[in-house]
């Protein structure tokens, strides 16, 4: 099984060569992360035409969690910066780790939902239901974090994350600065419900 995410930068027309590829490159830098956390075996991060991208790893519990990972390492850049993810989670091939030479259901579903979001939506879900409703309500959480909120949150959403007292040496600030940031981001919400999430789909 793998979770698969299939996204674009939005409004990608109004930046720059520079500005573009160095967004897409902070993705691609993201995924490698993701493809050590604890469960995945099995990563792979492609670029797909100029704005486009694409990830699928083999641990589907994580999916929420990556999404918004992405979309923090995003933001963090600027506050203009953004992605589209459509994520699906189903059976799929992904032949040398390259989701451009990938198949399956889940990588078929993840393509269609992304170009069917509407405007506004930068996070959803195929599966529905449910996952669809909190993917929605992340997505309107991540929307308003503003870069430094974003530095913040990408120090303390990987799995197994350090303290916040790390996560203040490495980026330079107090203590107190990384809290009040992850306050305002909503991370503890955040935290408690992909735990939940994920201690629920074991």
């Amino acid at each position: 099984m793998f979770v698969v995410l299939t996204g674009d930068i939005v409004a990608s027309t109004e930046m720059d060569v520079e500005a573009l590829n160095e967004t897409l490159e902070s993705l691609s830098e993201a995924s490698k992360v993701i493809g050590g956390w604890p469960g995945v075996t099995r990563c792979g991060f492609a670029r797909r035409g100029g704005d486009a991208w694409q990830l699928a790893f083999d641990a589907p519990v994580l999916g929420l969690r990556a999404v918004l990972y992405l979309a923090a390492c995003t933001r963090r850049l600027d506050k203009g910066r953004a992605t589209r993810v459509a994520m699906a989670v189903g059976e799929g091939h992904l032949p040398a780790g390259d989701p451009n030479a990938a198949y399956g259901e889940a990588f078929t579903a993840s393509g269609r939902l992304v170009e069917a979001l509407p405007a506004g939506r930068y996070l959803d879900d195929a599966t529905g239901g449910s996952a669809a409703a909190v993917a929605r309500l992340a997505d309107h959480i991540a929307q308003g974090w503003t870069p430094s909120q974003a530095r913040a949150m990408v120090e303390q959403l990987s799995p197994g994350a350090g303290t916040r007292a790390e996560a203040a040496k490495r980026l330079g600030v107090s203590r107190q600065a990384v809290d009040q940031a992850l306050w305002a981001a909503g991370f503890p919400a955040i935290d408690g419900a992909l735990k939940a999430l994920e201690e629920g789909r074991k």
